[in-house]
């Protein structure tokens, strides 16, 4: 069991730690420039797209707890079906963010504050980048096949793919060019593009003979696209919770100053970095959970759950140890500006306790989404948003500043592990 989880989490942590590490390399471009304007525009413009994406982002959590089930069925027709479903529904979501463009400029710039300067700079970012949504959503939708399949190796290969090629571009665009931070955009496009023709050729590769199996009259079955929406909409609103606690933080650290945006972006950072790597066993969790309860293997499941916990506990440690003693010295790995180095200081302690706080969290998500048990996992958020996060940074803004506005977000991934694990004898190991 742990060669299978392994077989699966590895190849999902390199495809997934080379997501904020492009952010990193992004702000290490940018953050070694004159300004830290710069810096702030990446972040406000990521954060709308983060936003946006979270909405779709059903098209790899739902398609893959499906297609996982599927597949520990052995129903090849679903299977097909599952892939021709979420590309249509990906391609089209592109295709609907590209038209609500202007819509999604003025209702993004309205809720969240910066300076004229840094919203000048993220509206040119916001309208370069945008042009990338259907090969963005295809890319997840894509993921969320492959991981059902239990193939985690051509995920990863499109994530490198899309990495490298990003990368060079940016590079070339911000340094040979002279651009800034449309430059990282354009970067941003042409990967994304490049990345979705990798993964279908991949696709065409490999599986092309399950269109053996396709029955287009079942391409609409109203009560499965029922059962579908029903849990994606579930993921949404999920989502849209974990998406908006921050948005809030970015939001709430923009109004303070220009520096204390750079100084929380550069930060979260490292908060992503462990996200993204724990993500490697929720991934593998979603395919090995969905697998087995597809087969009805209730022994297996019970076994791998409590293996990817330990899994989740295991690579927790050494990013404790790490953060805590690298410290300061990890700040300029990304920027060698003075006064956000020094205005980060006393906040790197926070960044310590993120691995051993949220790991669990993270193994519970992907659990849940190969059970596509959609309604814990929104209760969850729903409840640690307007429950934990919120109240917790009104009482103590005023008084701790933006060291509340941390421990608000600490004490929401607490409150998000402990549900879940509160939820699981009813919805994982019932069912």
């Amino acid at each position: 069991m742990n060669r299978q989880i392994l077989r699966l989490a590895i190849p999902n942590i390199i495809s997934n730690i080379t997501v904020p590490l492009l952010g990193m390399v992004d702000l290490a471009i940018l953050g070694h420039l004159e300004s830290k304007l710069y810096i702030g525009a990446i972040a406000i413009g990521g954060l709308i797209f983060n936003f946006i994406y979270a909405f779709f982002s059903f098209l790899r959590m739902g398609t893959s707890g499906f297609t996982a089930q599927a597949y520990g069925k052995d129903d090849k027709q679903e299977l097909i079906l599952m892939f021709g479903r979420s590309m249509f529904f990906a391609i089209a979501g592109g295709l609907i963010i590209i038209l609500l463009q202007y819509p999604i400029d003025l209702l993004s710039f309205n809720l969240i504050e910066g300076s004229a300067e840094v919203e000048t700079l993220a509206r040119e970012y916001f309208y370069i980048r945008i042009l990338a949504a259907p090969a963005s959503l295809g890319i997840m939708a894509l993921s969320g096949w492959y991981t059902g399949m239990q193939n985690a190796k051509y995920p990863m290969y499109i994530a490198i793919f899309i990495n490298i090629i990003n990368i060079s571009a940016n590079l070339f665009f911000v340094y040979y060019l002279g651009m800034r931070s449309d430059g990282v955009a354009w970067g941003t496009l042409i990967a994304q593009y490049v990345g979705l023709i990798i993964g279908l050729i991949f696709f065409f590769r490999k599986y092309k003979y399950l269109f053996g199996f396709w029955e287009r009259i079942n391409f609409f079955n109203w009560e499965k696209l029922g059962r579908f929406f029903k849990v994606n909409l579930d993921i949404i609103i999920r989502t849209l919770c974990l998406i908006f606690v921050f948005a809030f933080f970015t939001a709430e650290s923009a109004k303070v100053n220009d520096t204390i945006l750079a100084v929380n972006t550069v930060l979260v950072q490292y908060l992503l970095v462990f996200s993204y790597l724990t993500d490697g066993f929720a991934y593998a969790a979603e395919a090995i959970v969905g697998k087995f309860i597809g087969s009805k293997n209730q022994t297996d499941l019970k076994r791998s759950v409590k293996l990817l916990f330990a899994w989740g506990l295991y690579i927790s440690i050494p990013f404790t140890l790490t953060y805590f003693l690298a410290g300061d010295n990890l700040l300029y790995i990304l920027t060698d500006n003075p006064n956000v180095i020094s205005a980060a200081s006393p906040y790197m302690f926070w960044i310590g306790l993120v691995p051993i706080i949220t790991f669990a969290a993270f193994i519970w998500d992907g659990i849940y989404i190969g059970a596509t048990a959609s309604v814990p996992m929104r209760n969850t958020l729903v409840i640690s948003t307007i429950f934990v996060f919120l109240p917790i940074y009104y009482l103590l803004n005023k008084t701790l500043g933006n060291h509340g506005l941390w421990l608000a977000l600490m004490l929401f991934m607490i409150s998000r592990g402990l549900l879940l694990t509160l939820y699981s004898k009813k919805y994982i190991f019932q069912r």
